[in-house]
């Protein structure tokens, strides 16, 4: 498995996101790795991502689901480009589509296995599809398109980053 983080590699003003930004102290700071084709996030849930005594909410296994997601696409971007993560122009994405089968309850109190398999790689779009298990089983699949951040989400020093210098 690789040893850096694909949201370590966010633009600083882009590391905000609830899920997984580095920036957000509140937030669930989930990483995400490559592991051979596919990529891997671990993440632990605590006492108060309970949906009832013993089970994790939800909406923290999309939540969940929808960073890895993201981080998955931006890292596949990356490596379809044969570039660095975190070069320059900054491949961020964000989701156009999220669907989410749960699967089986999912117990609390053990560390979730997030998986991402990347099925379609375009300049714009990446589909990734994503299982988060506990204990070895999958508990939740989620299919994913996403789709490159629209420069209207960026902040204009983020926006110039983007651009080659030619055009700045």
């Amino acid at each position: 498995m690789s040893h850096q983080a694909f949201q370590d590699c966010y633009p600083q003003e882009l590391s905000h996101c609830y899920g997984c930004g580095r920036n957000n102290p509140h937030g669930h700071q989930l990483k995400s790795y490559w592991d051979g084709d596919e990529t891997q996030a671990v993440f632990m849930p605590q006492s108060f991502h309970t949906a009832m005594p013993g089970f994790v909410y939800g909406g923290l296994i999309a939540s969940l689901i929808d960073c890895h997601g993201t981080g998955t696409a931006s890292a596949a971007a990356y490596r379809e480009q044969g570039r660095e993560l975190g070069s320059l122009p900054q491949e961020r994405f964000v989701t156009a589509a999220l669907n989410i089968d749960y699967l089986a309850p999912t117990p609390m109190g053990v560390e979730l296995d997030l998986r991402g398999v990347i099925r379609e790689v375009k300049a714009r779009k990446v589909v990734v599809d994503i299982t988060l298990s506990a204990k070895g089983k999958v508990c939740a699949r989620g299919h994913m398109v996403a789709v490159k951040m629209p420069d209207t989400m960026m902040s204009s020093d983020a926006v110039n980053e983007k651009r080659p210098e030619a055009i700045r």
